[in-house]
Order: structure tokens, then sequence, then C-alpha cells
């Protein structure tokens, strides 16, 4: 067992589980007060992580996660940017 690495482990601001940190989105609050979706999981500023579930996303949303987690208040504009951010791809109509 020794020399073995442990996989990072991170909670949802929704459901409040532990995932791998690379199955997660991260949201960053930059230095700037600017919020973003990171996919590199390196960029600067505060992060919380959610699972890739638009539910959890919606439960983060409604029991305020987010605001916990950066320490500060969101405006209802910035979750929509995120969420279209986040769920870009879901929502596109699949073509036949």
């Amino acid at each position: 067992m020794k020399g073995q690495k442990k996989s990072p482990e991170r909670m949802c601001l929704g459901c409040r589980t532990t995932h791998l940190k690379k199955d997660m989105i991260r949201v960053v609050r930059s230095p700037d007060n600017v919020y973003s979706v990171d996919m590199t999981g390196k960029s600067l500023g505060r992060g919380a992580y959610i699972c890739r579930n638009e539910e959890c996303f919606r439960r983060a949303e409604r029991e305020h996660g987010f605001e916990r987690a950066f320490k500060s208040k969101m405006e209802a504009a910035i979750y929509e940017a995120l969420r279209k951010e986040i769920f870009k791809n879901e929502a596109a109509p699949e073509k036949s």
C-alpha cells in the first residue's frame, strides 16, 4: 500500500456527496469578483465544486451553496450565466 497516491476528492455543493475531483465541475470566483467555470481546475481564485448534474446545480442555487462557498452574495444573473456555460452541451437538441 505504501507509495500509492490517493486521488483527490471534493464535495458537491448540491448533493453534498464526495466524488473524484476530475469528475466534477469547478466554479471559480477570481480576485476581481468574476465568476466562471474552470475546466482546467487551475484558475486563480476561490473554487467550489458541483456534480455534472443539473439537479445538483439547482439544489446548490436554492440552498445558497455557492454563496456559502464564496462567502458573498450572488445575483440571479450570475447563476443563469453559470448554468448556461456548464450545461450548454446538454441543452443542445440532438440532430437525427
